[in-house]
């Protein structure tokens, strides 16, 4: 009897063997493919992984049995690549692939898509399957510019900042992943410094430009557009992208001037306020983003000043001048004419003033060095105007009785602000030149005329 050895054609119908061979083939396949599972996924993701992007990523790599073999996480420091440029095993470029910044992934590269037959050191033996978990931190292309979105802009725009200008702004500085690296809120002052001149990184100098006064925007910065490769610090890693929510204060040029608005003008206006004149004026002074200063009403009392006397800082000064008697001003005041870089008591250096101006009263005043000026000429004859008696000499008493009468007709005008009699002892004491208790004709000068003996002299 001829025996007989069994094979598997004997117990498969022949029909059957190629639904086998199929089988094994997509087993095989299956064996060839990159698997990946995604654990988590961020709410928003408006950019994913493509090639050529770079990636920081944590990671956990194990072997098939668990047996872990390196870890990001360990070094202190993420892993920074490009993708699909070949600085990353095959299996790790495709793995990638699609992932948004705050997901984790799962991902299983078969050998030959991870380090083939030979392995890696001697923690990844020949022929082995890797395993990954994998949480994107961050990723941009190296083409990238800036983004700006998020905007909120004010329904009054009269001015978008340029290049050249001083801005004063808040900002929250984020990574992609949302951790908070810096933020000029937690020391309660603004971030100062001009734009388009270099003085901060590139791609905040680029996206501070066209805002306007009370914006809020986000500016998110490609590395090449913020501290590159090698970061900055201890809090900003190498090649880290960064987001910047800022809100703008304010803005202002060195060239700017004082900006006056006349918000309210009576119909009749015969005399305005100009250099030495003594007014009174109620004023509100605040931020240009709101944010209450100061007020005349804080104490219920009027503010004066003598104008040109560098009595308040010169674009108030300037502001107040030209004004009639119930005329009201919105007017805006940059820093070098403000309180400067250092500001005041209450007032944030280099900051952009607004007042709200309202002028109450106005005294016409006297050139500086002068008590008294005539209005009109004075009498041809003055010392016989002055010596009323006639006996050739002039008492404090006649002096002051003459000089209140011109004021009262309107003839002169005594320096405002001071006790008329104080101006006018002081007005005696400088006729009075030997001091005898008496003016005489020889000792009586005009002011003018001892100014142009003294400028006289000079030349």
């Amino acid at each position: 009897m001829t025996s007989h050895t069994t094979t598997i054609c004997d117990v498969v119908p022949p029909d059957t063997t190629l639904v086998f061979d199929l089988m094994l083939l997509d087993m095989w396949n299956m064996a060839d493919l990159v698997v990946t599972e995604t654990l988590s996924t961020p709410l928003d993701c408006k950019r994913s992984v493509k090639r050529t992007d770079f990636v920081r990523y944590h990671f956990n790599g194990t072997l098939l049995d668990g047996t872990p073999f390196d870890s990001s996480y360990n070094k202190g420091q993420t892993h920074d690549s490009l993708v699909g440029e070949g600085w990353l095993i095959k299996g790790m470029d495709e793995g990638l692939l699609g992932m948004c910044v705050g997901e984790t992934r799962h991902i299983i590269i078969p050998p030959f898509l991870a380090y083939g037959q030979k392995g890696s050191g001697k923690e990844i033996p020949p022929h082995a399957t890797l395993v990954f978990d994998v949480l994107l931190v961050d990723l941009h292309n190296p083409k990238d510019d800036i983004t700006v979105d998020n905007q909120v802009v004010p329904e009054s725009c009269p001015r978008k900042s340029v290049a050249g200008d001083y801005i004063r702004y808040h900002y929250n500085g984020t990574f992609l992943n949302g951790l908070t690296f810096d933020t000029s809120y937690q020391r309660n002052n603004t971030y100062n410094t001009y734009i388009g001149m270099g003085y901060v990184i590139e791609g905040m100098d680029k996206g501070l430009q066209g805002v306007c006064i009370g914006e809020r925007r986000r500016v998110i910065l490609p590395p090449h557009m913020a501290y590159g490769e090698q970061g900055a610090g201890k809090d900003i890693p190498g090649s880290a992208v960064l987001v910047f929510d800022i809100h703008v204060v304010d803005f202002h040029n060195p060239k700017d001037t004082v900006e006056i608005q006349v918000t309210h003008k009576p119909e009749v206006c015969n005399v305005t306020s100009d250099v030495d004149d003594l007014i009174h004026y109620h004023y509100n002074c605040s931020l240009l983003d709101g944010t209450r200063l100061f007020s005349s009403s804080d104490d219920d009392n009027l503010q004066d000043t003598v104008l040109g006397a560098d009595k308040v800082i010169d674009g108030l000064d300037e502001s107040l001048r030209g004004m009639c008697v119930g005329e009201r001003r919105t007017v805006i005041v940059p820093p070098h004419l403000g309180h400067g870089e250092k500001g005041a008591t209450g007032v944030p250096g280099s900051a952009v003033l607004r007042f709200e101006l309202e002028l109450v009263d106005l005294q016409k005043g006297v050139p500086e060095g002068y008590l008294f000026v005539w209005v009109e000429d004075a009498p041809l004859e003055l010392f016989q105007a002055l010596d009323v008696n006639k006996n050739g000499e002039v008492p404090i008493e006649e002096f002051g009785a003459f000089i209140m009468l011109q004021v009262a007709e309107g003839k002169g005008r005594m320096k405002p602000g001071m006790d008329p009699e104080e101006i006018i002892a002081d007005m005696f004491r400088n006729q009075d030149r030997n001091k005898d208790g008496v003016i005489v004709a020889e000792e009586l000068k005009l002011k003018v005329e001892e100014d142009k003996e003294r400028m006289h002299e000079e030349l």
